[in-house]
């Protein structure tokens, strides 16, 4: 009986879970971009390999303008548009310079420390853009309904927090502590700041969106 009980409460902790991430600001309202980030208490086993991600400059503008990637990612930052772009960045966590270019630099770019690594272009001021370098595997961004799914995590205890290009606060002012077996929810109201954004160049197209 108690070997059973044993092997049940392992296939329990091994068993994934899933947790549903809402974050609004002050009005209520769903933010978008939001990264939510999941550090178990056990440390996370680590790929053999992290995945390929990139970043696109569509319409020069960084498609997508939040992205999340675990560290020790490759990132590439192919140019859609018919203009060169120069993408670099001077963040703590990442400093890289990508000069002139069209089409798909030969090498992506390793983020290799965790944090914030904002990015821009060094022809177009507007574009803006910004890479969080998660050291947990267990992250997701919110969707247009403030909304992000973190899956296929361990059964256990995490730290959970949140990030925004806006947060008005530090960040680790929003963790949580959370047990997980099964499903989880949280929920986080952020004040945020005001986007100050460079107004856009016109273009063929109009005045732009800035």
């Amino acid at each position: 009986m108690i070997r059973v009980l044993i092997l049940f409460a392992l296939v329990r902790a091994a068993a994934a879970a899933e947790l549903e991430a809402v974050v609004k600001n002050e009005r209520g309202e769903p933010v978008a971009e939001a990264v939510v980030v999941a550090v178990p208490d056990v440390p996370a086993p680590k790929p053999a390999r992290a995945k390929p991600e990139q970043v696109e400059q569509i319409d020069q503008e960084f498609v997508p303008r939040v992205k999340a990637v675990l560290v020790g990612s490759a990132v590439s930052f192919p140019n859609r548009d018919g203009v060169r772009h120069h993408v670099y960045s001077f963040s703590a966590a990442k400093r890289f310079d990508l000069p002139l270019y069209v089409g798909t630099p030969a090498n992506p770019v390793i983020f290799d420390s965790p944090g914030v690594v904002t990015i821009g272009c060094n022809i177009h001021d507007w574009m803006v853009g910004y890479i969080y370098v998660a050291e947990s595997p267990y992250y997701a961004t919110t969707d247009a309904k403030g909304i992000a799914r973190l899956s296929g995590l361990p059964g256990g205890a995490y730290t959970v927090r949140a990030w925004h290009p806006q947060l008005a606060s530090p960040e680790a002012t929003t963790r949580r502590r959370m047990e997980l077996a099964e499903a989880g929810r949280l929920e986080w109201v952020l004040a945020l700041k005001p986007e100050v954004r460079v107004r856009r160049a016109p273009t063929s197209r109009g005045s732009g969106r800035y």
